[in-house]
C-alpha cells in the first residue's frame, strides 16, 4: 500500500512526491555536472581566443561557475541536506555566468555556454525551493 500524508485538506502519494524529488534531484546533478563541463571547455576556448575572451571578469566567472556546479552536485551526489545552500548559490553564479557569456556576442561556444548555465540556474532553483519546502 502506498504512504500517503494528507496536507491542506488534499491527500498526497508521499511516494510519488519522493519519487517526484529523486528526479528532480537526478535531473539536477545532470545539470550541474553539464554544466561544469561547458564552462570548463568554454575556459579553454576562452583562453585560446585571446583577447576580449580573456578578459579577467569572463575568466573568473567561467571558473567559479564550474566549481560551484561541481560542488552543487557532489552534495546532492551524496544526500547532504546543505545541498539547499549550495543549488541556491550555483542557481545565482550561472545566471552571472550566462549574463557574462551573452556580453560577447558572435561566439557559438560562449552562446552554448550561456544557455547550459541558464539552464542549470533555473533546475537548481526549483532543487533550492524543494529542499527549503522540506
Amino acid at each position: 500500500m502506498a504512504n500517503s500524508e494528507r496536507r491542506d485538506g488534499v491527500d498526497f502519494d508521499t511516494d510519488q512526491a519522493d519519487e517526484h524529488t529523486h528526479d528532480a534531484m537526478q535531473e539536477c546533478i545532470e545539470e550541474c555536472l553539464n554544466c561544469h563541463a561547458v564552462c570548463t571547455m568554454t575556459l579553454q576556448h576562452c583562453i585560446a581566443t585571446g583577447g576580449d575572451h580573456t578578459e579577467v571578469n569572463l575568466i573568473g566567472i567561467l571558473l567559479d561557475c564550474a566549481e560551484i556546479c561541481q560542488t552543487s552536485a557532489n552534495f546532492m551526489l551524496r544526500g547532504s541536506p546543505y545541498h539547499v545552500v549550495t543549488c541556491a548559490a550555483c542557481a545565482e553564479l550561472c545566471r552571472a555566468c550566462e549574463e557574462a557569456c551573452r556580453g560577447i556576442t558572435a561566439d557559438e561556444q560562449l552562446a552554448h555556454c550561456g544557455d547550459v548555465c541558464a539552464t542549470c540556474a533555473e533546475s537548481c532553483d526549483r532543487m533550492a525551493q524543494m529542499g527549503s519546502e522540506e
